[in-house]
């Protein structure tokens, strides 16, 4: 017979961002252990409010399933003595196994027989085994965790009730003081206790009690509600989902209105009223169909429509206040121009390590005009670029940023062309701080984009010159989405970023304008670089990007994002060539033998006097082709001519003895190889790879 079992954890009301992962972490932990417990069902289906955290599975069996287990015991010879009889060994073993000797088989292992027994588990009643679940409950996990009475149990929220059914029979789970039961709470206001009488009528008897307890059902009506409301007045509404998610673990009896503020307001930049109505009071803005944004908005209520207008007035009167204080803050601001605010960056501490924001700024400037150099912006883009690291960060200090955090840049940006700043500079102060996640938007412009690297590879460079360097999952300051973002952006724009050349750069261009503010950005200058090509490999990852290839690209000598992006492709569209095993053969063969030469020799050194067969001219001759046409050549057409360089390769080794005594002769053949080796390390450190 198939039963339904529903578990429901009764809690204070959850933070509405921690619902849907936990419902799913609950979830995932009742899934494995009825795997683990050999208890097979057909389905689990979940249920989440604010207040609750359930799962229904359906389809249960009657008991575990049984199952046998052959045990090996002692060796036939200590089992049995010189008269055949069974040992105290044996018997004991047997006994253990809740066996007799009459079970005994022997089976031959390795030369040599031993006893074996066939050890039976009975499956326990379904019943038997769900109180179990209590450790389940207990061991979830969750971002934040809470004491409550006097008790050192941690959890998300204080549990207040726990309903355990069976069908219709109450499976015992105590935690704490709550003993699980059949009885389940309706909505706080609205409904009252309701009494389960069946695990499958929960929904429905919920439902009764002012409860949608299905989260897509309850997202649904939501959606629908809104969109009606939208349509009746005509409004041009884009559901972002995020806030929807959101609004949705915040209700359990879902009714949406609207809302409407003073037009006055709307001289405020859109992106002040955009986060006050929806990052602050979970308003949905709305605009009119031309995309004007409107002075209203729609929000959803805990509740039902009785007395829905006190509700609209009180919801108004608070956004009313956050808007007036955000008029006040953005007329405030203007009575000052910029060089007030940069000025007052010099008593705001970038960090107690490091330095001012003003200082940092300072880096900043000199790091972005040698950047911007390299990268080949016009003039008119390097004075832009220049105005704006001057002044990029002003925005920290004015009072809407204060009040508004998340709004930095953004008025930056407001402010700046305020202030008669070109459209260049405004943008590139909102810019730098893209992306601001592992997948958010990239800056669009050059001026911007350069302003970004430059930022993200001051912070970098900054908390590494004050030993404030991540360590395993420990990464207080985001360098890692920094980096990230340093190799999104230089992806994206298709802009050469060689790590360490544009460290030596910047270093110099630091010191000679005295910014480097007594930081010794020298100490870490090879683990910056290890840990940008680490975001490289993040980045690869995330492309499902095979490791060999991976690793390849990113153990070559060149430390060029963009190369080791564009090697990783090349040996990406290659490694199905029909001639690709033998050609990197050939070419790893270089890698290994140059090992034993002194890298640091050029190519100058190579002597093709000393050459004594056909085989070293021609690879010579060869390889100062492709070394001389490389700079001009893209990775792909690089590696194409290296591959086409096996058959040299191959006469060249057949033909030469490397190691030979002469020395002379033997030391201009290791440089030779060498030159070729540090050619094929631009591609990468082709050893990585795995050919078959």
């Amino acid at each position: 017979m198939a039963h339904s079992y529903l578990l429901e954890i009764g809690l204070e009301e959850i933070p509405a961002h921690v619902v849907t992962p936990s419902i799913d972490q609950l979830k995932k932990r009742v899934n494995d252990f009825l795997t683990e417990n050999r208890v097979s069902f057909e389905t689990i289906t979940t249920f989440s409010t604010p207040r609750r955290l359930t799962v229904l599975v359906e389809g249960l069996a009657d008991r575990q399933e049984d199952i046998e287990k052959e045990v090996k015991g002692p060796a036939k010879k200590i089992a049995l003595d010189e008269n055949g009889n069974w040992s105290k060994a044996a018997i004991g073993f047997t006994r253990g196994q809740g066996a007799t000797t009459d079970d005994i088989t022997f089976k031959e292992l390795k030369g040599t027989e031993y006893v074996y027994v066939t050890k039976k588990t009975t499956g326990q009643a379904i019943a038997d085994v769900l109180p179990n679940l209590k450790a389940v409950i207990e061991k979830m996990n969750f971002p934040t965790m809470m004491k409550w009475a006097n008790f050192s149990f941690k959890y998300i929220r204080p549990i207040r009730w726990i309903v355990s059914l069976l069908d219709d029979q109450v499976i015992p789970i105590n935690i704490l003081d709550v003993q699980a039961g059949n009885v389940s709470q309706g909505h706080r206001f609205l409904g009252k206790p309701v009494t389960i009488a069946n695990a499958t009528d929960y929904e429905t008897q919920l439902n009764a009690a002012f409860v949608i307890v299905d989260a897509q059902k309850r997202k649904q009506l939501i959606t629908e509600q809104i969109q009606k409301i939208a349509m009746d007045k005509n409004w041009d509404i884009q559901l972002d989902k995020d806030l929807l998610e959101e609004v949705n673990n915040l209700v359990e009896w879902p009714t949406a209105f609207a809302g409407h503020f003073d037009e006055k307001y709307l001289e405020i930049p859109e992106e002040v009223l955009i986060t006050s109505m929806r990052d602050h009071q979970r308003f949905f803005y709305v605009r009119d169909q031309a995309g004007k944004l409107l002075p209203n908005f729609i929000s959803v209520r805990n509740g039902n429509r009785e007395h829905l207008d006190n509700v609209v007035k009180g919801n108004e009167k608070v956004l009313t206040a956050r808007l007036e204080d955000a008029a006040f803050f953005y007329h405030e601001d203007q009575k000052h121009d910029i060089d007030y605010y940069v000025e007052k960056l010099k008593n705001v501490s970038f960090h107690d390590k490091i330095g001012s924001m003003y200082e940092k700024m300072e880096r900043v400037q000199v790091i972005a005009q040698e950047l911007g150099k390299f990268v080949g912006l016009d003039s008119q883009a390097l004075i832009d670029l220049k105005r704006a690291s001057q002044i990029y960060k002003f925005d920290l200090v004015t009072g809407m940023v204060g009040e508004f955090p998340e709004l930095q840049g953004v008025m930056g940006e407001k402010y700046a062309l305020l202030a008669k700043e070109s459209p260049a500079v405004a943008t590139a102060i909102r810019e730098h701080y893209m992306p601001i996640s592992a997948d958010g938007a990239l800056p669009k412009t050059k001026v911007g984009a350069v302003l970004a690297l430059a930022d993200k590879f001051d912070d970098i460079g900054s908390f590494f010159a004050v030993d404030l360097i991540p360590t395993g999952s420990n990464d207080p300051y985001a360098l890692r989405r920094q980096a990230l973002g340093i190799v999104r952006i230089t992806r994206d724009q298709n802009w050469h970023f060689p790590i360490q050349e544009l460290q030596t750069k910047f270093l110099k261009d630091l010191h000679d304008h005295e910014a480097t503010f007594n930081l010794d950005f020298k100490q870490h200058e090879n683990a910056v670089r290890d840990f940008i090509k680490d975001r490289v490999r993040q980045w690869f990852s995330q492309k499902n990007a095979r490791y060999d290839i991976v690793e390849a690209v990113t153990k070559g000598t060149d430390s060029d994002i963009l190369d080791m992006l564009d090697a990783a492709k090349v040996l990406e569209e290659h490694k199905n060539d029909d001639n690709f095993k033998e050609n990197i053969e050939a070419l790893t063969r270089v890698l290994r033998i140059s090992e034993k030469a002194d890298l640091k020799a050029g190519e100058s050194n190579v002597d093709p006097k000393l050459f004594d067969n056909e085989s070293e001219q021609k690879l010579y001759d060869a390889v100062e082709d492709v070394r001389k046409a490389a700079a001009d050549h893209t990775i792909n057409e690089n590696f194409q001519a290296l591959q086409a360089l096996r058959p040299l390769i191959d006469n060249y080794f057949d033909q030469t003895m490397i190691m030979v005594d002469d020395q002379n002769v033997r030391n201009n053949r290791l440089t030779q190889l060498s030159v070729l080796a540090k050619m094929i390390f631009s591609i990468g450190n082709l050893k990585e790879l795995i050919v078959k």
